[in-house]
């Protein structure tokens, strides 16, 4: 069954929603007003979106972050120019000359300084600029710039939602509000089905910032077990095969000394039993995701990750196929079904 359509919609809503990390409101009111469709949803205090429903004797969490990588306001130059630094995982590499929107008072177009190649030293034409050599420029004077303006704003960058062939997608922010449109998805598929277990659903702020927001989140929501979705490499020209996924080819189940190796196995059983597109990711440390602060929260939580392929990831034109949003969320739903039913 294609219900790609759904996906799309639901992803489109939710990259429209701008959210950089510390500053997600915007984001948390698109995605509460999402979830509000299947249980209770409110803001917790770090503003992480939550809610529960059901009941049983195991406790499930699902988790996906919502804030997306951008650039913070350092200061404002006797020139009217904004001088930034990263917030996330923000690329230098693919910065320059690119347009952007300041969040300020209200929302400024500017676009980020490049150096003509004419004028580019020659030692310096094959490297990117550092965070302290590059500046926002918003077409205004210092005195009309403090008055929109203001250190601590957020940057983002833009880019459109844009449907490329077949099923895949490109936008800014899929990381990761991918994950969160397979949690969405996810509850869609369960919501008529009468469950033996109880869930909690977290939209965490701040992962690409060390991961704060799942940290609190998970330690309130005391689960038995987690299942975190965000995204991860997809393969691209020049890159090991080894290293990243099948970009359309499912759902990866990740396995690390930090997940639940049972966990694991029982997606990876599912998946092949009930023919949901699935390949594996293995990592032999951290995986750089929520379920490294998940797992140790409160008593300790068994934790699965399961991720999009995502390319280009951390800039504007990230891309993925809604075929492996839809694989995640089916994955999830057919685990929850399967664990409550034990519970039933």
């Amino acid at each position: 069954m294609n219900n790609f359509s759904e996906v799309s919609a639901l992803l489109k809503e939710l990259c429209a929603a701008k959210g950089v990390s510390g500053a997600e409101n915007e984001a948390a009111k698109a995605a509460a007003k999402l979830l509000e469709k299947y249980m209770p949803a409110k803001i917790d205090p770090l503003g992480s979106v939550t809610g529960t429903a059901g009941e049983g004797e195991t406790h499930i969490l699902l988790d996906a972050h919502l804030d997306q990588i951008g650039l913070i306001v350092t200061a404002i130059d006797e020139d009217g120019f904004l001088k930034v630094a990263k917030c996330g995982g923000a690329d230098i590499r693919v910065l320059a000359a690119a347009e952007v929107t300041v969040h300020g008072k209200e929302n400024v177009f500017g676009v980020i300084t490049s150096t003509p190649p004419h004028l580019s030293k020659p030692e310096d034409s094959n490297k990117a600029k550092g965070f302290d050599e590059i500046a926002v420029d918003i077409g205004m004077t210092k005195e009309e710039a403090e008055k929109v303006v203001s250190l601590g704003d957020r940057i983002t960058f833009n880019g459109a939602y844009s449907e490329l062939l077949g099923s895949r997608v490109a936008s800014p922010s899929i990381d990761d509000r991918a994950g969160v449109a397979a949690i969405l998805r996810c509850l869609e598929l369960i919501k008529d089905k009468k469950l033996g277990c109880k869930i909690s659903v977290m939209f965490s702020v701040q992962e690409e910032t060390g991961g704060s927001g799942a940290q609190a989140g998970a330690f309130a929501a005391a689960a038995d077990e987690a299942i975190a979705a965000d995204v991860s490499f997809a393969s691209a020209p020049g890159v090991s095969g080894e290293k990243y996924a099948k970009l359309g080819g499912g759902t990866m189940i990740g396995y690390a000394p930090s997940l639940d190796y049972e966990m694991s196995r029982k997606l990876s059983e599912i998946a092949e039993k009930k023919n949901i597109p699935s390949q594996p990711e293995v990592m032999g440390g951290k995986t750089g995701t929520n379920c490294d602060e998940i797992q140790v929260s409160g008593r300790g939580v068994k934790t699965a990750l399961l991720s999009i392929p995502l390319r280009n990831m951390h800039t504007a034109v990230e891309v993925c196929d809604l075929e492996d949003i839809e694989s995640t969320a089916r994955l999830m739903a057919e685990y929850i079904t399967e664990r409550g039913g034990k519970n039933a």
